[in-house]
């Protein structure tokens, strides 16, 4: 028995996904053209045939039906037949998706079960959740009256996982059938423990020779002093004594081994649409060894959340979220992807992105 299976957090409710599921025109949107099959009400034809994973259309037809929350479909792609079960399930930030298909009779070469999964996943993680927002701006009535808006601007949730976005199916699981077949370089200097300054040597008076009557005697010059010195003269000059600072001798350690290049990261939106977007950041090592402790932090604009992420393990602090992963070799580089749910139909990206402190590139 082969699997194909995806579960996704939507910040929408549940009935609005299974209208993505099971309208064929929506179903058309995001996943394949659908059309009914004439005198059959519960199936549907799904153009899949030109679709990655898929060898011909799809035909499927509904088998149990629980609306909003489980749809069961039979479908049958050139004699190869499985069964599609979509699971809707509410929860706070808005519900959960979960497609899981199953082969009865036939199987998928190892080639067409990858490419099928991935075009599942696509559908649900991008065009599903484009889908969903543009169903909950058209249903927001945004004139003023009277009494203000007519209905409020729907909020956007968001969901924390380690898959990525979920894609809502057609009725027919069409949609299901479709999706589910388908840190500059910083230097260290050694430096010396803490000492106190040698003081510098006093000035002395130095005896200034004067040629008197053919014999040499000594003029005294007054040098500023700390303390006054007593300058005698003499019948020949003497040349004065200046005491000198002795050099101190500083314990010089071995200088330890510079450290690791700092990492670095470029941050990208990958693409928008209506109420939210996809980011990326790609992680770079210039270093010549491999960097394990690593973090890259984005500050969320107010309003929005992460609903997906690939690439990275994450972890969310209010509008911080923390990106952390395994070491990345030395010349190398790491790209995570995220998407973002936004509370306004025109999304907004990041406030910031440092990674060890530092500014990412390209926000």
């Amino acid at each position: 028995m082969i699997e194909i299976g995806a579960q996704v957090e939507l910040s929408h409710p549940a009935e609005r996904v299974w209208r993505a599921l099971t309208d064929r025109e929506l179903l058309g949107r995001w996943f394949a053209e659908a059309e009914m099959v004439e005198g059959v009400p519960d199936r549907m034809l799904l153009h899949t045939g030109g679709l990655p994973g898929f060898e011909a259309d799809v035909e499927v037809e509904v088998t149990e039906r629980q609306e909003p929350d489980l749809l069961v479909l039979a479908c049958d792609e050139a004699g190869r037949l499985s069964e599609l079960t979509c699971t809707v399930t509410a929860t706070k930030q808005g519900c959960r998706l979960e497609l899981r298909e199953v082969s009865t009779h036939g199987a998928w070469s190892v080639e067409q079960h990858e490419s099928r999964e991935q075009q599942l996943r696509q559908a649900l993680t991008v065009r599903l959740p484009a889908i969903l927002d543009w169903i909950a701006f058209q249903q927001v009535d945004l004139r003023r009256a009277d009494g203000g808006m007519t209905t409020e601007l729907p909020l956007i949730g968001v969901g924390g996982g380690a898959g990525r976005n979920p894609r809502r199916r057609r009725t027919l699981v069409a949609v299901v059938a479709g999706a589910v077949l388908v840190a500059g370089t910083a230097a260290w200097v050694t430096l010396p423990p803490d000492s106190k300054p040698a003081a510098a040597p006093a000035p002395t008076a130095t005896a200034s020779p004067t040629v008197t009557a053919g014999r040499t005697t000594a003029t005294p010059t007054a040098t500023p002093s700390t303390r006054p010195t007593r300058t005698t003269a003499s019948a020949t000059t003497r040349p004065s004594r200046t005491p000198s600072a002795k050099p101190s001798r500083t314990p010089v350690s071995a200088a330890p081994p510079p450290p690791p290049a700092p990492m670095v990261a470029r941050y990208e939106t990958d693409s928008s649409r209506l109420f939210g977007y996809t980011g990326e950041i790609v992680v770079g090592n210039p270093g010549g060894a491999p960097v394990a402790d690593w973090a890259v932090v984005v500050t969320l604009a107010e309003g929005t959340t992460v609903d997906d992420v690939d690439g990275a393990n994450w972890r969310q602090d209010g509008r911080a979220i923390t990106f952390t992963g395994a070491a990345v070799a030395a010349g190398g580089s790491r790209t995570i992807s995220f998407d973002v749910r936004d509370s306004r139909p025109k999304a907004r990206e990041p406030e910031s992105c440092t990674i060890g402190g530092q500014p990412c590139a390209g926000l």
